[in-house]
């Protein structure tokens, strides 16, 4: 099943076919799969309630499509290659017939735990190959898995235990990450002494450190398995059937639980990998994501699975032992396609190079970039010594809601351009709206980002309050689903996302992006990272205030303002100078990486009593500093 465009004229010829007619387009690409059942529509929508069904009639299930349909061809082939935290234990590889087996293996355990289609099942564990071993088998009998982060605090365990009423959580006894363990069961345990409706706790031995067991609720991973069968008939699953749940971040700080369905989660998951990444068979694949956020869920395990792909899973940081291990890794596995974040890309420059030019990396074709927008001088940095000048670089726009990349290249064929996403992918059809909701037309605008016809990935609802979806998604915009972001089209009609709508600064009339401010902080060769937000300003409405991390904390601070202002309004203008700049050691960020500007408006405006739950933060003690050293 190749689903890849394979030139930028197929491209622009598809893309056509797709806006022209969207359901032949979908129809002929759906038909790749293997039904149970074939669907008897393709699209139903409406966006006022919004009712958006795909395929409906239809019936699959999306792990026969990942795994049962490969296993005469590639049943031998590698699937997965997993990485251990510590580069002196062994490695994991599964073929696709071993992930068939465990997965099947699994899944009957589930079963014998009395879990049913329809069943939620909350999965809180470490990055090691049974992880995609647990996320399968709740597919494969039709019970709705909702991934949590691995480093979540008790408290945000127990909102989503309780939100999606769960009966199962699956965890291990600890983790691994970098020179750190976490005690896993420890913080479920402690998570479940305020919720009612868990009634088994499977529990996986990674660090052989016996936890509390409680009689009656908790079982072992390897005892549950124990002499069960490695076959395992797949739940059939109407198209429209929830596949899973994932809780992202909301306005008002309660997570909110995406729902994301079967049959249009499939299609678009293996239509947009294949095509962003142009993987050809004999590619070893690797993202290094956290399978706890959306990328982990489309690009790590389904995505690659269902285009029989091979993909790399790693299970430790980017720094340990030194920040030289994503390279060591590329070359130890013969990486070919290597997707991540700015965060990390920022992190490794600011180690310096000797790291990165320590390796070889000439397996690499295609770089990839996730998370937010990357700024030019990592873009340049990667493209440089990460990728030889040789790799092109897609610097993908998606969200949790989407369900899959919306803008970016695809692999080598289409055109590049340092901070820009790109086009959008066939089938997607985005528009900017201005302040009124009418959209801009032309070229070389900026507005609000909004999509004007559903695609077959999209959110369905926020679990148990659909009316939060409707509000949230398209309320702003009739007939709309608003994104949040704002984007900027250039002369060519490729996209610029400059960051999220709350995060656009109006100074004296003249409107900013946050993204666009720092991209020009981050060229000030003192700066590693920065972070701007708007706060009131008396004369000009608001004011720029910048978060700014330095290689080193400045012993002359005021000279290292002058030098950092003198940057943007090299850049910029003085119109988007900043007022007040803060040097910080770190930024509030969430653990895949996004900085929690909601945080930094709060201290700068002066109301850090006011800042709400940071439990759940990568690391919440650097609020505090923050707080203490606001200007």
């Amino acid at each position: 099943m190749d689903l890849r465009i394979k030139s930028f004229e197929e491209y622009k010829a598809k893309y056509a076919q797709s806006v022209e007619k969207p359901e032949q387009f979908w129809d002929e690409i759906a038909n790749s799969f293997n039904w149970v059942k074939k669907y008897d529509k393709v699209l139903d929508w409406e966006f006022e309630t919004p009712k958006v069904e795909w395929f409906s009639g239809g019936k699959l299930n999306i792990t026969e499509n990942c795994l049962d349909r490969h296993l005469a061809k590639r049943g031998n082939k590698l699937a997965l290659i997993w990485e251990p935290n510590d580069p002196k234990e062994r490695f994991v590889r599964w073929t696709y017939r071993e992930l068939y087996e465990k997965v099947c293996q699994f899944a009957n355990a589930l079963k014998s735990q009395n879990v049913k289609k329809g069943d939620r099942v909350i999965i809180y564990m470490p990055m090691i190959p049974e992880l995609k071993v647990a996320v399968l088998a709740c597919a494969r009998i039709g019970a709705v898995h909702s991934v949590v982060f691995a480093g979540f605090s008790a408290s945000a365990m127990a909102d989503r235990i309780e939100d999606a009423k769960a009966k199962v959580v699956i965890t291990s006894d600890g983790l691994n990450r970098g020179t750190k363990q976490i005690p896993l069961k420890r913080i479920v345990d402690e998570a479940l002494e305020s919720c009612s409706s868990v009634e088994t706790v499977i529990v996986y031995d990674c660090l052989s450190w016996l936890p509390n067991m409680k009689p009656g609720r908790d079982v072992w991973w390897h005892d549950v398995i124990k002499d069960v069968a490695l076959e395992c008939p797949a739940e059939p699953m109407d198209a429209e059937d929830m596949l899973f749940i994932l809780y992202t971040s909301g306005s008002t700080g309660k997570p909110k639980g995406v729902v994301h369905t079967c049959a249009g989660y499939m299609v678009y998951a293996a239509y947009s990998f294949q095509n962003v990444f142009q993987v050809e068979e004999s590619d070893i694949y690797w993202c290094t994501a956290d399978i706890g956020w959306i990328t982990g869920h489309t690009y790590i395990v389904y995505g690659p699975l269902l285009s029989g792909a091979t993909s790399l899973m790693f299970e430790g940081v980017p720094t340990y032992p030194d920040p030289g291990r994503f390279w060591q890794i590329c070359d130890k596995h013969s990486v070919n396609i290597f997707y991540t974040a700015p965060t990390a890309i920022r992190a490794l420059m600011a180690c310096g190079d000797d790291h990165v030019l320590s390796y070889s990396l000439d397996s690499l074709k295609v770089l990839g970039t996730v998370g937010e927008p990357i700024n030019e001088e990592a873009w340049q940095w990667y493209h440089l010594h990460v990728g030889k000048r040789n790799c092109p670089i897609v610097d993908t726009w998606w969200q949790t809601e989407t369900g899959g990349i919306m803008i970016s290249g695809l692999g080598a064929h289409s055109p590049m351009h340092p901070t820009h996403a790109g086009y959008p992918l066939p089938g997607i059809q985005p528009a900017l709206l201005n302040q009124e909701g009418k959209e801009i037309l032309e070229n070389e605008e900026e507005g609000y980002l909004c999509i004007k016809f559903p695609w077959p990935s999209m959110i369905r609802t926020t679990y148990g309050d659909h009316e939060r979806c409707k509000n949230v998604y398209f309320s702003h915009y009739d007939g709309y689903y608003f994104t949040g972001d704002g984007a900027k089209r250039d002369k060519d009609g490729m996209y610029r996302i400059i960051g999220r709508v709350d995060d656009v600064i109006n100074v004296s009339g003249h409107r900013f992006g946050t993204a666009e401010i720092e991209d020009a902080m981050n060229t000030n060769p003192m700066v590693v990272e920065s972070a701007v937000v708007g706060y009131p300003h008396d004369i000009k409405g608001q004011g720029i205030y910048a978060y700014v991390i330095c290689n080193e904390m400045p012993t002359d601070p005021d000279f290292a303002r002058g030098s950092i202002i003198e940057t943007v309004v090299e850049q910029i203008g003085k119109i988007a100078k900043p007022e007040k700049i803060q040097f910080v050691s770190g930024l509030p960020k969430t653990r895949s990486g996004k900085i929690m500007r909601r945080i930094l408006r709060k201290v700068a405006e002066g109301e850090a009593d006011k800042l709400g739950d940071t439990s759940t933060l990568l690391d919440p003690d650097i609020v505090d500093e923050i707080v203490s050293g606001a200007i």
